[in-house]
């Protein structure tokens, strides 16, 4: 276990800043990144995958900045990310924040948005690096940065009530999900036809924020990674059910 204040002596910060500063983040977050006791400060499983990710992506940002200003010691420039909505509720702010710590003469522009624009902007050349999604079988040599297991995002309080429903039993609620060119979208629709299902599509989004919101207000499910509704969660606005038979697994690469 670790404490505040050899991170605070090591950060050169106040203790107590260190401590609002984690405290809003796991507001931001809606979960708990760090367990407090008398022993000391241990991280928990949403902590340890914040700080994969965005240690993973900082690593991108380093080696970019290394290609473009041909120097290592004190990297500088304008790097453009580009990252899926989901990624950013989760990854964006502390992106920024260690970016502005570690590396105070990049200046970054992140552009957030849908997996299928993304990769339309990132062939075009408009980004120096971005996060994308892919199935497990189509990463290639893409750096993975974090896998998620898809699930049913279902209104509070409405069915199905158990912990993990067939990809069979999936065309039993209507769903709002992305537009077609949607890389996620794609890959939910390739495995449905594979295994000869259906899906009651109602609603074709262009953006996430909407379709979360559809989902809270009950008009809607939807198919989405944890992380995506992971504050929504938290609060019990919405239940996430694990889409098994199979388990259809997304992966976040660079």
């Amino acid at each position: 276990a670790g404490s505040f204040t050899k991170a605070a002596g090591f950060l050169n910060v106040a203790q107590s800043a260190l401590s609002l500063h984690v405290r809003q983040l796991e507001e931001g977050f809606g979960t708990q990144l760090l367990i407090r006791d008398r022993t000391g400060v241990s991280v928990t499983a949403s902590g340890a995958k914040l700080l994969e990710r965005a240690r993973a992506i900082l690593k991108e940002i380093r080696l970019t900045e290394v290609e473009l200003t041909n120097t290592a010691a004190s990297p500088a420039g304008e790097v453009t990310i580009g990252i899926p909505s989901g990624a950013a509720r989760v990854l964006s702010g502390p992106l920024l924040e260690a970016v502005r710590h570690e590396l105070p003469k990049v200046s970054l522009k992140m552009v957030e948005g849908m997996t299928g624009p993304l990769e339309e902007w990132m062939a075009a050349g408009r980004f120096n690096l971005a996060v994308l999604y892919r199935t497990a079988d189509s990463v290639g040599r893409m750096t993975v940065l974090a896998r998620e297991d898809l699930c049913l995002v279902v209104p509070s309080g409405e069915p199905p009530f158990e912990d993990a429903i067939s990809l069979v039993d999936l065309h039993e609620f209507p769903l709002a999900v992305p537009m077609r060119n949607n890389n996620v979208r794609r890959s939910v629709a390739d495995v449905v036809a594979q295994h000869g299902c259906a899906l009651d599509v109602r609603f074709e989004v262009d953006s996430l924020s909407t379709i979360i919101n559809m989902v809270v207000e009950g008009k809607a499910h939807s198919i989405l990674a944890p992380s995506a509704v992971q504050k929504e969660a938290s609060q019990g606005l919405v239940r996430t059910v694990k889409i098994v038979d199979p388990v259809i697994t997304r992966s976040a690469v660079s």
